[in-house]
C-alpha cells in the first residue's frame, strides 16, 4: 500500500498535462484523444456489460499465472468481484477505446483477457478490428467467451493456454498495430513478452503495459523497455506505460496525467 502511495505521490511531481508536452506526435495525442470526451453509445455499452458481470455470483476457481492477487485471498473467486477489482475501471476502458479510434488500430494482441472487458472496450471503438486475446486460466476464459457470445462480439478471438506456449505461435502469424500487456506482473515475464513481441512490429505499432507502477520490480521493467533501442516514444500516465516505434520522432520520454 506505502509503495503505491509513494509511487503515486512522485508521478505526481514529475508528471504534466498538455502545456508541458513539446512535441506534436504527442500533443495532439494528449488534446485530441486523452482530453477528448468518450463517445456516449460507448459508454453506455460498455455500462452494460459492467451491470452483466455486477450480478454474476458464479464462484471460478482461478489459476494465477503471474505475480498473484493482493486483494483475492482464494483461488476460488466470485466472478463479480473479479470484474469489481481485477477488471478494468471505466476510466481506463474508455481511454482505450478513444485510443483505437485515434490511433487507427486495425489488429490488436491482448496478453491477459481475465473476464474480456479489456477486449470488449476495444471491440466498442471498432467492430470491424481484429482482436486476438491470449487467456492463461481456462476458467477465467470460459466466463469471457459467455459474454463475447451473449453480446456477438464475434471479433474477439479468445486463445487459451500458458503465454510461453501461445504468445510465439500468434505473434508468428500476424503484425500488431496494438499490443495490450495485461498478464503476468512480473518483470521478467514482461521483458520476455515485449521482447517476443517485438518480432513482428512495424513503425506505427503501440504496446500499452498495465500497471507499471504496480510494484519496484514492474517499475524496472518499464525503465529498462524505455532504453531499447527500438522505442522512441514513451508515456507514463501511472497506470499504464505506453510505447512507441516511430523512426520519425526523437526519442523522448513523458509523465502525463491522464
Amino acid at each position: 500500500m506505502w509503495f503505491k502511495i509513494k509511487s503515486y505521490l512522485l508521478f505526481l511531481l514529475k508528471s504534466t498535462n498538455k502545456h508541458g508536452v513539446h512535441s506534436p506526435f504527442v500533443y495532439g495525442l494528449v488534446t485530441k484523444c486523452f482530453n477528448l470526451k468518450s463517445n456516449l453509445n460507448h459508454k453506455k455499452s460498455f455500462q452494460s456489460l459492467l451491470n452483466y458481470y455486477k450480478n454474476n455470483d458464479n464462484v471460478i476457481n482461478v489459476k494465477d499465472f503471474g505475480k498473484g492477487s493482493k486483494v483475492f485471498k482464494s483461488n476460488n473467486r466470485k466472478v463479480s468481484k473479479i470484474a469489481k477489482i481485477a477488471g478494468i475501471n471505466k476510466k481506463k476502458a474508455m481511454l482505450l477505446n478513444r485510443l483505437i479510434k485515434y490511433l487507427e488500430i486495425n489488429t490488436i494482441l491482448e496478453i491477459g483477457t481475465s473476464l474480456g472487458l479489456s477486449s470488449v472496450a476495444m471491440s466498442i471503438a471498432n467492430p470491424n478490428i481484429k482482436i486476438i486475446s491470449l487467456e492463461g486460466c481456462k476458467n477465467t476464459a470460459t466466463e469471457a467467451q459467455k459474454m463475447f457470445e451473449t453480446f456477438n462480439f464475434s471479433n474477439i478471438n479468445l486463445v487459451v493456454g500458458e503465454f510461453e506456449n501461445t504468445l510465439k505461435t500468434v505473434v508468428k502469424q500476424t503484425k500488431f498495430d496494438l499490443v495490450y500487456f495485461d498478464g503476468n506482473h512480473q518483470k521478467v515475464a514482461t521483458l520476455k513478452y515485449f521482447k517476443t513481441c517485438l518480432k513482428n512490429i512495424h513503425n506505427n505499432s503501440v504496446f500499452i503495459f498495465d500497471d507499471i507502477n504496480w510494484s519496484l520490480e514492474m517499475q524496472e521493467a518499464w525503465n529498462e523497455i524505455k532504453t531499447h533501442p527500438k522505442v522512441t516514444v514513451t508515456i507514463n500516465t501511472h497506470f499504464w506505460g505506453i510505447v512507441f516505434f516511430r523512426k520519425e520522432q526523437a526519442k523522448e520520454h513523458f509523465t502525463i496525467r491522464v
